[in-house]
């Protein structure tokens, strides 16, 4: 079964509405935009287009109404400009998406030797209104030492908005933007003068950077925290939280060295009892509700989640790891753990009715297993 969408994010994001506040940025920007013509040819076929698709659609509009000399076109895409995103805010501040298509139409057309240096100037000011993580992988691309050697200057702004991109931008995975060419080692140097940075917004790209790298090469992720914790360079507790958003898909594989990074690495002396659940059926929409008891034979850090394996249409079925608790225990600890877990239909994953089993993982070890049946409405 399919979800519904509740809501159309490429309609949120681009409308006639926004489309139309773009158009008097640049009205006032240069007194010979042609407005009317723009929203015309915009809204024409904006309403037939996915969310990258009406990014690319509004550059190329813009390209057919701007000046046909390059500089000419970008001096009054920077005039265009709104203020500067709040410096006071210092994380969740990615900016209004209406602005993606001015840093795409320098991807689109200033990516070549002789803009070079204009363009990436460019991105780094657009970048303080709207994150530029995708269109700046165009120039590392094409241009790899000049763009790295740009961005590692970024890594020293100022602004933590340009800081966060010399980290977002090269992250081998970034989703909804292109592979990259260049080795994953390349931007490790940026990452080093990163993780010692005050501002979240900056210290969660990092994370998600290195945990990008664990799908790679998990060893060096752990070496490079291990060595970042070492320095003594970020605070405590930011570091901490630096190492757990960094490893968190080699936590949920288990991976031993992760999980001894972050204080998980003995081997759980435990007893799991009284692991049952009320609800052996569960119709899609509703919630599966399970409970066990946990036991400590000693002292011990207990990370206790639980790895979900769905009933699918394929011969092959698909599993993911839940959180659940983390746990510092005495010896003869007891502790009770309930959960709900809400079996309702998401656009990241389809759902099918059969079997469901659950397996409690405790420090990246597997214990005892539950399963329900998962049924669809009305059967």
């Amino acid at each position: 079964m399919k979800a519904e969408p509740t809501f159309s994010l490429k309609d949120q994001l681009f409308n006639a509405e926004k489309v139309a506040y773009l158009a008097a940025q640049f009205s006032a920007a240069w007194r010979d935009f042609p407005t009317d013509t723009f929203v015309a040819a915009v809204m024409a076929k904006l309403p037939e287009l996915e969310l990258k698709a009406r990014i690319i659609h509004i550059s190329v509009c813009l390209q057919s109404v701007l000046p046909d000399n390059y500089p000419d076109a970008l001096t009054i895409i920077l005039k265009a400009l709104p203020p500067e995103l709040d410096p006071a805010r210092s994380d969740d501040d990615f900016g209004d998406f209406i602005h993606a298509p001015l840093s795409e139409f320098i991807a689109m057309y200033g990516c070549s030797a002789e803009y070079l240096e204009i363009s990436l100037a460019g991105l780094r000011e657009n970048t303080k209104r709207f994150s530029v993580e995708g269109p700046i992988r165009t120039f590392i691309n094409a241009f790899p030492a000049e763009t790295l050697a740009f961005l590692t200057e970024c890594a020293q702004s100022e602004n933590y908005h340009v800081r966060r991109l010399a980290s977002e931008g090269t992250r081998p995975k970034l989703p909804w933007a292109q592979k990259l060419v260049i080795d994953y080692h390349a931007p490790l140097s940026i990452l080093d003068a990163l993780f010692a940075d005050q501002t979240r917004y900056v210290t969660r790209s990092v994370a998600n950077h290195l945990n990008d790298i664990a799908k790679l090469d998990p060893a060096l992720v752990v070496e490079t925290l291990q060595r970042w914790k070492e320095s003594g360079a970020q605070d405590e507790k930011e570091m901490a939280w630096i190492c757990q958003h960094a490893t968190r898909t080699l936590i949920k594989q288990g991976d031993p060295d992760a999980l001894k990074l972050l204080g998980y690495g003995e081997t759980p002396e435990i007893e799991i009892s009284d692991f049952e659940t009320s609800t052996p059926e569960v119709v899609i929409g509703e919630a599966f509700l399970f409970s066990f008891t946990l036991t400590a034979k000693k002292p011990q850090k207990l990370l206790v989640d639980y790895q979900m394996t769905f009933a699918s249409d394929r011969d092959k079925q698909s599993q993911k790891v839940f959180k659940l608790k983390q746990l510092d225990v005495t010896e003869g600890k007891v502790t009770k753990i309930k959960k709900k877990h809400p079996m309702k239909l998401m656009t990241t994953r389809r759902l099918f009715p059969g079997t469901h089993t659950i397996t409690l993982q405790v420090n990246g070890e597997p214990f005892d297993s539950l399963s329900f049946e998962l049924v669809a409405p009305g059967s």
